[in-house]
């Protein structure tokens, strides 16, 4: 049976071992960090200017988990909206590798690394992207490994 929600989707038929997807680029500006911070992230470097001088950090960052969010956006944009996802199953070999402050534009790609069948849900098949993102100087700032559950094609669904 199609679904017309998902007929011009990719399946998990469709996606190959190795296709890196480019996740394009997103730049953070102080509002972004401080907003996000007041609501999600409440750590004086992300919110107070002066604090985050005197921190580690040496400045105001981003926090790690907008970082986060900001990566699943970005592959949102560019692949999730293209394929029959279901959602994200688990979040594995997260890693912050350097801080994101102000001004920094980050991007980078995910790559597919694993397709299996998904154990619980027949009709689904299950893709693991390894993520290697990274700021406009090249430092990393974020790795990670997300599965994200597929859509098998449908029966009778054109390929």
């Amino acid at each position: 049976m199609t679904n017309p929600a998902t007929d011009d989707r990719r399946y998990w038929e469709d996606l190959r071992l190795g296709e890196v997807i480019e996740l394009g680029r997103t730049t953070l500006t102080r509002e972004m960090i401080t907003s996000f911070a007041r609501e999600f992230d409440p750590f004086p470097f992300h919110l107070d200017e002066s604090a985050a001088k005197a921190s580690l950090l040496g400045g105001l960052a981003a926090s790690g988990w907008q970082t986060g969010a900001l990566c699943l956006r970005l592959l949102a944009d560019s692949f999730l909206v293209t394929t029959a996802s279901a959602g994200i199953v688990r979040v594995r070999n997260l890693k912050w590798k350097n801080p994101v402050m102000v001004g920094d534009d980050i991007g980078g790609t995910a790559t597919i690394t694993e397709l299996s069948r998904s154990e619980h849900h027949p009709q689904f098949g299950v893709l693991a992207l390894d993520f290697d993102v990274s700021n406009q100087r090249r430092l990393p700032v974020l790795l990670m490994r997300l599965s994200v559950l597929v859509a098998e094609r449908p029966v009778g669904a054109l390929a």
